[in-house]
């Protein structure tokens, strides 16, 4: 189920009566197809079968087509150019670059006959060129750049009448929630600007999603108040919607964020989240009146038809669906599921938002989920084993929506609590910015934290605690084995060991990020050593099992090898599993079930259980040294 019923659906988008959206799917090895469903409710792909819609402009990609009056175009992964779609075979729209997938293409607009987007042009032997481009739609000329100069573009949109473009921008070694640039411009018939202007933002100010009304009014949303609210211009001058102490907007890991509309009558549909939790909201005449739904989270974009907003929606209840709300009465009308099976309502945990202290005299938040399957119960006088979740990023968030890969633990008998550590988004600037020069420190207090919460108030047995992430998780969850002695195991799936490696072999757009996490690189090389596991492994004493992708150009797989290394000099009881073909993140339906089945045998050794599954091995180096977790007699 967790390998190969589920598909990610995300970028939605309305074109007439026509209603698109992508569905990643692990069934089809990662491929992302654009799903169209048209006026007579009829769902078909609308690419043709092999071909993979995916960006890789940053390396996360997103914003990766485009939809108008029925014309679709959009990026192939496999060799990053523009392809144009009717009835025969695509048509590459952009040329072959002299490197191969050397010119790379994101965030597409329709302008006249020509397309604007961001473009990222790679060489061998320089840092990438992002830019704005423009070229024709038939393909007849090659891409002229309209802006450049900064180190990174995104949300290109254009006025209602053709007459301005506006973007954002921003510069190393700022990431695009640190500060951003809206700039405005003339704009000229064939996609030429001209006189451009700094509208809003700086280095200290964070701008996204940029959007005009119906009738020719910018707006955007900004986090100069502190939280990421809604603004518009009035004239020149910039005032609020409705203040608030919530999100509008999401950190802009990927192109494509949409998290408001324009309905009829000059009302505003938007997302909103406040304690982590996105809500759904119309602003008419500057107040926000809630729109009630069951949904707990919401995707990052969105289209309206009339009255009617589509995007992905999920709850801790239900799986991750396509809708489309009402947003006068609420009513939902759901499109597509991410899940095509039927799961036993019984063995659904549901996530509890919890808040508990941590260090610093703050505090911290995370949902738990207790074990749950109906057909079990834990011995007498036993408290649960306990999962400890470390989100990516690290400047995300997790979230309470169905995640089947959660449930999987739950349904085993294990209780999870996922973490939004200090420097998730969801909760304002202040929260978010409190992992500046912090990474590897508060995040890791955090979890920990929330596991000691858990043990104190008798929901998990503090003998049995375990910890696991992915990426910046992967990097927190390695700190944690390293630095303290509170779990019993771990799991790092292409997570950071080496700071240092990861600040000079990084991609463009997250190669300064560090700057802000840790400090400048080399002038704090002592703090980089100082926050690397691989640097301490004297002091990691558990076993770990690590997960890597071959073809991962975020974190290469060069820190996988050398933490393996280490741990086989030590002899500390480890696990190492590869892929190839994957990067950063697993895609391919027989990689996930062979990670998530490594991962549970690894647990049932170090916990000396017998899994009630039929587990294929996987080889533990050292697995002599195990002797049972503090306080468990091996086998019991």
């Amino acid at each position: 189920m967790l390998a190969d019923a589920g598909v990610r659906l995300g970028d939605v988008a309305v074109d007439g009566d026509d209603l698109y959206w992508t569905e990643s799917r692990a069934y089809e090895g990662g491929r992302t197809v654009i799903v169209r469903r048209d006026a007579h409710g009829t769902i078909a792909d609308a690419v043709p079968s092999g071909f993979n819609a995916r960006s890789r402009v940053h390396e996360y990609g997103g914003g990766t087509y485009a939809v108008r009056g029925g014309i679709l175009i959009s990026c192939s992964l496999e060799d990053q150019r523009v392809y144009l779609f009717g009835d025969g075979d695509p048509i590459a729209i952009t040329p072959q670059p002299d490197i191969e997938a050397g010119d790379r293409y994101a965030d597409f607009l329709f302008h006249g006959d020509h397309i604007i987007c961001v473009r990222e042009r790679h060489s061998d032997d320089l840092e990438p060129i992002n830019s704005l481009v423009v070229f024709p739609l038939d393909g007849s000329d090659d891409p002229r750049v309209i802006a450049q100069g900064h180190d990174f573009y995104s949300s290109p949109r254009v006025s209602p009448d053709g007459s301005r473009l506006v973007w954002l921008s921003w510069d190393h070694p700022r990431m695009p929630w640190d500060g951003t640039e809206l700039w405005g411009a003339a704009l000229a018939q064939d996609g030429s600007v001209s006189e451009p202007e700094l509208l809003a933002g700086g280095e200290t100010e964070s701008v996204l999603q940029p959007e005009w009304s119906p009738g020719g009014v910018l707006h955007f949303v900004s986090d100069r108040s502190g939280w990421w609210n809604l603004y518009r211009f009035v004239g020149d001058r910039v005032e609020p919607l409705h203040a608030m102490e919530a999100e509008f907007g999401n950190p802009q890991w990927q192109f494509g964020m949409r998290r408001y509309g324009f309905l009829p009558g000059g009302r505003i549909v938007t997302m909103y989240s406040e304690n982590g939790v996105d809500r759904l909201g119309m602003i008419e005449d500057d107040v926000l009146q809630p729109v009630y739904t069951a949904y707990e989270r919401f995707g990052s974009s969105l289209g309206v038809r009339g009255d009617v907003l589509f995007t992905t929606a999920g709850s801790g209840g239900s799986a991750t669906a396509v809708v489309g709300i009402d947003a006068e009465t609420g009513d939902v009308d759901i499109v597509r599921t991410s899940l095509d099976i039927d799961l036993d309502p019984g063995l659904i945990s549901h996530p509890k938002p919890i808040e508990f202290p941590t260090t610093q005299g703050t505090v911290a938040h995370a949902y738990y989920y207790p074990p749950r399957n109906p057909a079990f119960a834990g011995p007498e006088g036993e408290q649960p084993p306990l999962l400890v979740l470390s989100h990516g990023g690290p400047t995300s968030s997790t979230s309470p929506e169905l995640d089947i890969g959660l449930q999987f633990w739950t349904s085993r008998g294990f209780a999870v609590v996922d973490v939004d550590y200090r420097g998730s988004t969801g909760y304002g600037r202040r929260y978010r910015e409190a992992l500046r020069g912090e990474w590897g420190v508060v995040d890791v207090d955090d979890c920990i934290s929330a596991a000691l919460y858990l043990a104190d108030a008798g929901l998990a047995d503090p003998d049995r605690m375990a910890i696991r992430g992915g990426s910046a998780g992967g990097y927190t969850t390695l700190c944690a084995l390293t630095f303290s002695d509170v779990f019993a195991a771990g799991a790092s799936y292409f997570g950071v060991g080496d700071l240092a490696a990861l600040a000079a072999h990084t991609h463009k757009f997250e190669s300064r990020y560090l700057d802000g996490l840790i400090g400048p690189y080399p002038e704090a090389a002592d703090l980089y050593e100082e926050r690397s596991p691989i640097r301490h492994l004297e002091e990691l004493d558990c076993p770990v099992i690590l997960f890597q992708g071959l073809d991962d150009r975020v974190v290469p797989p060069a820190q996988a090898h050398e933490i393996v290394a280490a741990l086989n000099a030590k002899g500390i009881p480890h696990a190492y599993v590869e892929f190839e073909g994957e990067g950063h993140g697993f895609r391919r339906s027989g990689n996930i079930e062979r990670a998530r089945e490594a991962e549970f045998f690894f647990y049932s050794r170090v916990f000396g259980f017998d899994p009630a599954d039929s587990l294929t091995p996987v080889e533990i180096h050292h697995e002599e040294a195990i002797g049972g977790p503090r306080g468990f007699a091996e086998g019991q």
